[in-house]
């Protein structure tokens, strides 16, 4: 599933090529047929992101609203658009660019009061400015639940996925399977403002990349990682290979459904 800076990224995307004018919105797929045609002509005129999830707004305080989920995907390309095949649950069109949704987990035409009790069921998102991480901070600290486990929760922290939860955690040396209410203040004031860093740049680069300067492969005269998801990483999806600090093996195990990495011996605190 894309974390939060995909989801960032796409609104910046949307913004760059749709925002503040007039957009043709289709849906060959024919799921989205209703909500399309009410929105189909007029002006977009903002997107954002929330967590993992994005708005795309239009006047009288409608909003398409997208979750991606697990399959879902979104394709830009240049005007002229090429013929939509059925597998397109939404296309964005103007004189200049379209963009084709397909696979989303939903697609949904939805209102001002709607969207807002989707934000106020999420997390405090470290990329979106004025949110405030002491919103996390009073759940986590009151938790027994792991905090390897809370960062994954939306309720609690919008945004971060397996990988970012997975890297911060090996970042500042927490073991995962502390509990939240044994995480003092300064360590989740600084994983906060690592998240805001790490994401930032993931919206920048658009890609996940978590290793410090020093632990480059030029750096440490290492190969590159070679891995579908790209970007440098110390811990996730390295299972059973060595820790760049330490040498040591990399563990990996289920947590809350999805697959938990960390060095053992890094990650001692």
């Amino acid at each position: 599933m894309p974390e939060g800076h995909t989801i960032h990224r796409l609104a910046q995307d949307h913004a760059e090529r749709f925002e503040a004018r007039p957009v043709r919105v289709t849906s060959p797929q024919g799921r989205f047929a209703a909500g399309a045609a009410l929105v189909d002509g007029r002006e977009l005129e903002r997107a954002e992101a929330h967590g993992k999830h994005l708005f795309l707004g239009f006047p009288g305080d409608d909003w398409i609203h997208i979750h991606l989920g697990l399959f879902g995907k979104y394709g830009f390309g240049p005007a002229p658009a090429p013929p939509a095949t059925d597998t397109v649950r939404m296309r964005l069109l103007n004189e200049d660019h379209y963009a084709d949704l397909r696979g989303p987990t939903t697609c949904a035409l939805i209102g001002e009061a709607e969207k807002k009790a989707i934000h106020d069921r999420l997390g405090p998102d470290p990329l979106r400015d004025g949110d405030d991480p002491e919103r996390a901070w009073r759940r986590i600290s009151r938790s027994r639940t792991t905090v390897a486990a809370l960062l994954m929760d939306q309720k609690v922290v919008a945004g971060v996925g397996n990988v970012y939860r997975a890297e911060v955690l090996f970042r500042h040396g927490i073991d995962p399977y502390r509990a939240g209410k044994d995480v003092t203040r300064a360590e989740w004031d600084a994983i906060w403002a690592d998240l805001v860093l790490l994401m930032r740049e993931g919206v920048r680069n658009n890609r996940i990349d978590t290793v410090r300067p020093e632990h480059t492969p030029e750096a440490m005269g290492r190969p590159p990682r070679v891995d579908d998801h790209g970007g440098e990483v110390y811990v996730y999806r390295r299972a059973d290979l060595p820790c760049h600090l330490c040498g040591g093996e990399i563990r990996t195990a289920g947590l809350a459904a999805r697959n938990l990495f960390w060095c053992p011996a890094c990650q001692q605190r």
